[in-house]
């Protein structure tokens, strides 16, 4: 009798994948490769670009690195003395560190409420007004700091300055002033330049962020009898948390490292120390006293704060989005 039982595949064979699973494999292999590859020559260039400088910064910050060392090529490494003498020292605690935090407190609050009251008032305009407003603001984001800088100095300059002709002319004081001998009043002037150089970014990602929000959640909201500030901060900030997020972020880190508004302010670099910041003192310690290492060893401490102030910051957010 013919046997009826099926055929049985020799024993090896059973599990043996396919050309169907070999491809598959395949290409899941170069879906991931792909953008690392395409990605590879940009990050070349950063590499070299940033993080080799950034690499050479640190090894410098645990060195006595002066003009001895540049014309001889040694190395005296002191491991974190220069760090213990920054952070021992009264200048950073009474002035340098409060003039920095201080002032990237009140330059990110003016810049943001500002920045967000004309994104505000552009998306209320018509297409041709917004157009001509937003290219106005616009100019002065273009601006270089540089030119923004001599514009203000020229403002407040103490013989030739508008600021001391007018308040002379409506009789508010006797003689001219030097608004930049003063902490505060420099320091003001600061402000008035960064915020008029830093408020169109925000005004514009503001907007951007605006013209997406739903026109039903605000029509609904007017029509249950929510006023214009009720409106803003239940639907339309909520609405906005990431944008604020990003403009927030990107102030601190500009206006924490903010160096020309500073230093070419007369007294700004390094005559006044009263004004110094970390990043005019690094900088006035590196290439003022030739003391390279203890001046990398500031900009180490800054670019660690602000790595601190943005993940603080950006963890916060997303706490906020669970």
């Amino acid at each position: 009798m013919a046997s009826t039982l099926p055929a049985v595949a020799p024993t090896g064979t059973e599990h043996r994948p396919g050309p169907v699973v070999r491809r598959t494999v395949g290409r899941s292999v170069a879906a991931r490769v792909r953008p690392w590859a395409l990605l590879a020559p940009a990050l070349l260039v950063l590499a070299t670009l940033l993080l080799w400088p950034l690499v050479r910064v640190a090894l410098l910050s645990l060195q006595d690195y002066g003009l001895r060392q540049i014309v001889t090529g040694e190395s005296s490494w002191i491991g974190a003395g220069n760090y213990a003498e920054v952070l021992t020292s009264a200048q950073l605690w009474q002035v340098v560190l409060p003039n920095t935090v201080g002032f990237a407190v009140a330059a990110v609050s003016c810049t943001v409420v500002l920045g967000t009251a004309v994104g505000v008032l552009l998306a209320s305009l018509g297409r041709l007004a917004r157009t001509i407003v937003s290219s106005a603001i616009m100019a002065a984001w273009a601006m270089p700091a540089v030119t923004g800088t001599y514009v203000w100095v020229w403002i407040f300059d103490a013989d030739r300055g508008v600021v001391n002709h007018v308040l002379q002319t409506l009789g508010f004081q006797a003689q001219p002033v030097n608004w930049f001998t003063d902490r505060w009043s420099f320091y003001a002037i600061v402000l008035l330049n960064v915020v008029h150089h830093g408020f169109p970014f925000v005004a514009v990602t503001v907007l951007a962020g605006l013209l997406g929000v739903p026109r039903e959640l605000l029509e609904a909201a007017e029509v249950d009898g929510a006023g214009a500030w009720r409106r803003f901060f239940s639907i339309i900030v909520p609405q906005l948390r990431q944008v604020f997020a990003v403009v927030i972020i990107l102030s601190t880190i500009w206006d924490f490292k903010v160096f020309a508004q500073v230093f070419l302010m007369p007294g700004g670099a390094g005559t006044n120390r009263e004004v110094l910041n970390l990043g005019v003192w690094s900088y006035v310690e590196s290439f003022g006293q030739n003391r390279y290492g203890f001046g990398s060893a500031i900009a180490v401490l800054l670019t660690l704060l602000l790595l601190a102030v943005t993940v603080v910051y950006v963890r916060t957010i997303g706490k906020e989005e669970l």
